[in-house]
C-alpha cells in the first residue's frame, strides 16, 4: 500500500509490532479479529516501502488518523530500531493529542520491557555499540520503553492466545465506545463469501433497497458470516439492527414484541419506545425505517410468515437500505413475498434486487486448519497427533461448529483421549452433528461442569453472566471457573453484552440429554419454558 493511499484513510487502530516475531502468527490473528468486528486497523509492516521522509509520512498518514495505537511487545522487539523509533513517535503523539496507547506484552513480561533485561538487555548492548555517537537517541529508546511499561496494558502470561485476543478486542471496543457483535477469534474459509456479500451491499447504489439470504445447513457458519458483514458495514448506514434467533425468539411469549422493541431501539441508537402489541410495533417500525438508510439482519428465519408478523407488509424502507436474512431454507425468498414486503413506491426500486448466498462445507484443508486452531492454538499439528487429527476432522463433515467444539474439547488432552474420541466417532455411522457435539459434552472433566452446562441450557441462556453467577453460586456451584471451562470447550459464549449465549445446536444437544432421562416430563432433572408450565398444570 503506497503512502499516498494511506494518507486518505482513517483508522481506529494503528498496530505496531516486530514483523519477524509475530507477523504471521499472533499479530495476524489480532488484526483479523479487529477487522472482522468492523474496527478499521492499519498494521505497520516492515515490508512497506520506506522513503527518505518516512517518519513524517507515518506520523501524518497514520498517527494523526488513528485513535489508538496497539504496541505488541515480543521477545525481539527491542532489536528493531524501526520499532523503537516508532514507539517514541507514538508516545510523543500521546502527549500532544488525545491518542490512546495500549501496550500488549505477548511473550515478554512488562518488567523486562521497563528495565530492559533479558533479550532487551542484549538488544541494547548491540545498540550502544552501533550508535556510540548517538547516546541521546539510545536513551530516548530506553525512556520510551520505561514509559510505555508504566502505562500497564495487557499481558498474555498463561492464557490461551484466542482468549487473549478477545480480551484485547473488547478493551479496544470499550475505549472506542464501539458496539460490535461477537465473532469467534479463529475464522477460516469465509473471506471469499464475505467479500461477495460486501460487494453486493455496495454495487447496487444508494437508491436501491436490496434483500438477500445467507443459506446453509445448521452449524455451517451462516450467523458468523452475517455478523462479520454486519460489523464491517454498520458505519455506512444511518441505522442498523441485528435480530438474532428470530425463529426461536418469535415462539416465546411476547417474543415478537421483544424483537420489535430491539429493532426500533437499535435503529434509534438506544432510545426506548413502549410497544403495546404486535400491530403497534409494526407501525413504529415503519416510522423509523422510512427516513434513514438501514442495515437490517434477521438471523435464523425458518418461514416468511415470521417476517410478516414482525414487520408487516408494504414496509417503506428508505432508499439504500439493505436486508439480510440467514436461513436453513434455501429458497426462502420469492417474488410474491418481496412485492408484499416492500412499499415499492416509497422505496423507489426493489425489482430484481434479491440475492442468495449459499454457505458450503469447508474443504478438507480448511477443516484441518480450523480444527488445529482450537485443538492446538496454532496451525501446526504435532506428529503424534497428525493421523488422529485428520481422521477426526473427516468425521466432522466440514461443519465449522463441530470442528470448533470438538477441537476445543480435545485441547491439551492426551493421545489416548484422542484415540478414544476417534473410536466414539467411528461408531456414529451417520455422522449426525448432535452425536458429535455430545462427545464434547462427555469429555468435560467432571460432573460439576456437566451439571452447570445443563442448568445453563435450560434456564440461563441470554442471561447476564454476573446475574447467573450470583444465582448459581448459591446452589453449590463454582460458577466462575465452571463458566470458564465451558467457554474453553466452546460450549458457551459470553457475548459483547456480557450475556451467556450458545449455538442452538449445542442447546438442543443439552436439552436432548435431559429428555433422554425419562419419557415422563415430570421425572426429568430439569425443565424449561413450555415443559415447566405443562408439569405445573398437571400438578394443580
Amino acid at each position: 500500500m503506497a503512502m499516498s493511499e494511506i494518507s486518505r484513510c482513517s483508522y481506529h487502530v494503528f498496530l505496531s509490532f516486530r514483523g519477524e516475531d509475530t507477523r504471521k502468527s499472533f499479530t495476524d490473528h489480532l488484526y483479523t479479529a479487529l477487522v472482522h468486528l468492523g474496527i478499521q486497523t492499519f498494521r505497520d509492516d516492515e515490508e512497506i516501502e520506506r522513503g527518505n521522509n518516512i517518519k513524517d509520512e507515518i506520523e501524518k498518514a497514520i498517527l494523526h488518523h488513528s485513535k489508538i495505537s496497539i504496541v505488541v511487545f515480543s521477545k525481539n522487539y527491542a532489536a528493531s530500531t524501526w520499532c523503537l523509533n516508532e514507539l517514541v513517535m507514538i508516545l510523543e503523539h500521546k502527549k500532544s493529542a488525545k491518542h490512546i496507547v495500549l501496550p500488549v506484552f505477548y511473550d515478554v513480561d512488562p518488567s523486562q520491557v521497563k528495565n530492559q533485561t533479558g533479550s532487551y538487555a542484549e538488544a541494547f548492548t548491540q545498540h550502544e555499540q552501533n550508535f556510540e555517537s548517538e547516546t541521546n537517541m539510545v536513551q530516548r529508546w530506553r525512556n520510551a520503553l520505561k514509559e510505555v511499561a508504566d502505562i500497564g496494558g495487557m499481558v498474555l502470561q498463561d492464557r490461551h492466545e484466542s482468549q487473549f485476543i478477545l480480551d484485547i478486542v473488547k478493551e479496544v471496543q470499550n475505549k472506542l465506545h464501539l458496539i460490535s457483535l461477537y465473532v469467534p477469534p479463529y475464522l477460516v474459509g469465509i473471506d471469499s463469501l464475505v467479500t461477495q456479500i460486501n460487494q453486493w451491499l455496495e454495487q447496487d447504489g444508494a437508491n436501491k433497497v436490496c434483500i438477500a439470504t445467507i443459506c446453509g445447513i445448521g452449524g455451517i457458519g451462516k450467523t458468523t458470516i452475517a455478523k462479520v458483514v454486519y460489523n464491517q458495514n454498520i458505519p455506512r448506514f444511518e441505522g442498523y439492527s441485528f435480530l438474532a434467533d428470530v425463529r426461536e425468539t418469535s415462539q416465546d411469549c411476547n417474543g415478537l414484541v421483544r424483537l420489535q422493541r430491539q429493532l426500533i431501539s437499535d435503529i434509534l441508537k438506544g432510545k426506548s419506545h413502549k410497544i403495546y402489541n404486535i400491530d403497534n410495533g409494526i407501525n413504529k417500525i415503519k416510522e423509523v425505517v422510512c427516513c434513514r438508510r438501514v442495515l437490517l439482519v434477521l438471523d435464523d428465519v425458518d418461514e416468511l410468515e415470521k417476517i410478516r408478523k414482525l414487520m408487516g407488509t408494504q414496509i417503506p424502507f428508505h432508499p439504500g437500505s439493505k436486508i439480510i436474512i440467514t436461513s436453513r431454507t434455501r429458497y426462502l425468498l420469492n417474488a410474491h413475498f418481496i412485492s408484499q414486503m416492500f412499499d415499492l413506491e416509497a422505496s423507489r426500486s426493489c425489482g430484481g434486487l434479491s440475492k442468495q448466498f449459499e454457505v458450503k462445507e469447508l474443504a478438507s484443508s480448511e477443516s484441518l486448519q480450523l480444527f488445529n486452531w482450537y485443538a492446538f492454538g496454532h496451525n501446526f499439528v504435532p506428529e503424534s497427533s497428525m493421523a488422529y487429527a485428520r481422521s477426526l476432522v473427516k468425521h466432522c463433515g466440514g461443519l465449522p461448529l463441530a470442528l470448533q467444539v470438538f477441537g476445543s474439547s480435545l485441547s491439551s488432552k492426551s493421545v489416548s483421549s484422542w484415540k478414544s474420541a476417534l473410536e466414539k466417532l467411528e461408531e456414529i455411522s451417520d455422522s449426525k452433528i448432535q452425536k458429535i457435539l455430545r462427545i464434547s459434552y462427555d469429555s468435560l472433566e467432571d460432573d460439576h461442569d456437566k451439571n452447570l452446562f445443563l442448568d445453563i441450557v435450560c434456564l440461563f441462556i441470554g442471561k447476564d453472566k454476573d446475574y447467573t453467577t450470583t444465582i448459581l453460586d448459591g446452589c453449590d456451584f463454582y460458577t466462575t471457573i465452571g463458566i470458564e471451562n465451558l467457554v474453553g470447550s466452546s460450549l458457551l459464549i459470553i457475548n459483547e453484552k456480557n450475556k451467556l449465549m450458545m449455538h442452538q445446536m449445542i442447546r438442543d444437544m443439552g436439552r436432548e440429554i435431559i429428555r433422554q432421562e425419562s419419557s415422563d416430563i415430570g421425572k426429568r432433572s430439569r425443565l424449561w419454558h413450555k415443559n415447566a408450565f405443562d408439569v405445573i398444570r398437571e400438578k394443580i
